[in-house]
Order: C-alpha cells, then structure tokens, then sequence
C-alpha cells in the first residue's frame, strides 16, 4: 500500500469513527435527555443543534468523509486484486449508504420539518414525538454503519 493510500484509508478510518462516535452520543444519551425535556423545550434545543451543527469541523468531517469514500472506492474498483480492495469499498460503501445517504434522505427532511414549526404551534407535540421516534431509529442507523465502514477501513489498512 503506498503511502498516500496508507494515509488515506487512516483519514477515513478516523473520520468514520468519528462520526460514528458523534451519532452513537445522540442516539445513546442525548436525545433521550432531550425527550426527558418539556416537548418545546426539547423541540427549541433540538432546533439549535440542528443550527449550530452547520459548521467547518462537522461537514468537513462528514462531508469530506463522503468524498474520501468516493475517492477509495474508485480506487478499490480499479485496484481489486489488492487484499485491501474489498474492505475498502464495503467501507466506502457503508458510508456513503448507511451514514450519508441515510442522512440527506432521512435526518435531513425531519431536521427541515422540525425547524419549520414553532414549538408553540399546536402541531409541534406530535411533530416532535414523530422527529424523536424516528430521527433517532434513522440515527442508530448511520452510527452502525459509521461504525461498521471504521471497522472495515481498519481491516482493508492491515491487509493493505
């Protein structure tokens, strides 16, 4: 394995546990304390994090994380009789589907719903006992998969 590949498959084996660790917090401790809240409270906070999330450490992360997957399929396709190869694209591959389209198709649409309501408007309750429900199922989702890319990026890194 060449040393930029090395360094790579390192980059996306970090990022990807990273980003599994960030999910895995919300699924496991945060949003049960956010239900735990008054429902406008919890629904208000929920709306920040969603705010203050949009920022360069997160999306580089997860968003070059994306691209960093792109970029070691493409070569795990090309380069497939490489021991690493395999491990490599299923990691890319449990990123790309579990972590970022599972989030631009799922969490994405509920964070948009859950910012357009007021968490006095008589609909918030049960918008937000919907965003709980299953925002957080969509989550422990992408955080497996995170998780499950790290594992394989670490495996392609020894057999690289």
């Amino acid at each position: 394995m060449s040393t930029f590949l090395t360094v790579a498959t390192v980059l996306a084996m970090v990022c990807s546990a990273l980003i599994g660790g960030i999910f895995f917090a919300f699924s496991n401790f945060v949003m049960q304390a956010l239900e735990r809240q008054p429902n406008s409270s919890g629904l208000m906070t929920m709306q920040t994090i969603n705010v203050t999330v949009l920022n360069p450490g997160f999306l580089g992360a997860f968003m070059g994380m994306g691209l960093l997957s792109l970029a070691l399929s493409v070569y795990a396709v090309f380069h497939w009789e490489a021991a690493s190869s395999p491990y490599l694209l299923g990691g890319a591959v449990a990123y790309l589907g579990g972590t970022f389209l599972v989030t631009v198709s799922g969490n994405v649409p509920l964070n948009d719903k859950l910012a357009a309501v007021g968490a006095d408007a008589p609909a918030s309750e049960e918008i937000w006992e919907h965003y709980l429900k299953h925002w957080t199922r969509l989550n422990t989702q992408r955080t497996g998969a995170a998780l499950l890319a790290a594992v394989l990026f670490s495996i392609g890194l020894v057999n690289g």
